[in-house]
């Protein structure tokens, strides 16, 4: 059965459709590439708080800030 984590900061407004695209991506993707079934795929999105994701050593926001500078 496989199982797929994806994890995405908390930021914007992710709709339930995207996240649904998502789910059906990720499952066509394990069924085309390791004929995988569907019915046992289980794919879980996970969304994080910005503060608790971090880049090269920085919290996000101060990675981001960086880059831009």
């Amino acid at each position: 059965m496989p199982y797929v984590n994806i994890k995405i900061t908390r930021e914007g407004d992710v709709t339930p459709a995207q996240k649904a695209e998502l789910i059906k991506g990720a499952t066509e993707l394990l069924h085309r590439v390791l004929d995988k079934s569907p019915a046992t795929t289980v794919v879980v999105i996970d969304e994080v708080a910005l503060e608790n994701w971090g880049i090269g050593g920085l919290p996000v926001e101060e990675y981001r800030r960086q880059a831009k500078g």
